[in-house]
């Protein structure tokens, strides 16, 4: 049983059947969030979803970016991420129409941020997430 359901903006429905979620500055003892930590960051989770689901294509929702305090320091200005980063495996009936639904399926690992410890459901899921192009980036398997 999927954890949730989401509606693409294609229509296409698909299923959130593991998610991963962890605090994007959690463990950072020193310094401040600015581009190059946060380019880390978001590589880092990339290449983390890469190597736990090695069999799916990963895909990088890119994160917004906000600039609270335009000051620079050592590194430039403080940018921060939305304080959530999130891995998510999701399924959906096959992409290649002349595949069999009830032996196939697609799935794609998705890399996002997001501000709130919620689970992406529905009409509530972000529009970055709700606006996948599933067809172009997700991969049919067999069951």
């Amino acid at each position: 049983m999927p954890l949730s359901r989401i509606a693409l903006s294609s229509g296409r429905p698909i299923e959130l059947t593991e998610l991963r979620m962890s605090s994007t500055y959690g463990g950072m003892l020193e310094g401040y969030p600015c581009k190059p930590v946060n380019d880390m960051k978001v590589s880092g989770l990339q290449r983390q979803a890469e190597r736990a689901f090695p069999s799916t294509p990963v895909h990088l929702v890119p994160p917004s970016r906000t600039y609270p305090d335009r000051t620079a320091g050592a590194f430039g200005p403080v940018e921060v991420l939305p304080s959530v980063a999130c891995i998510g495996v999701f399924r959906s009936a096959p992409v290649a129409p002349e595949l069999d639904p009830v032996l196939h399926r697609s799935a794609l690992t998705v890399v996002w941020f997001q501000s709130v410890l919620d689970v992406p459901s529905g009409e509530e899921a972000g529009l970055a997430l709700r606006s996948i192009r599933w067809e172009e980036l997700a991969q049919d398997y067999e069951l």
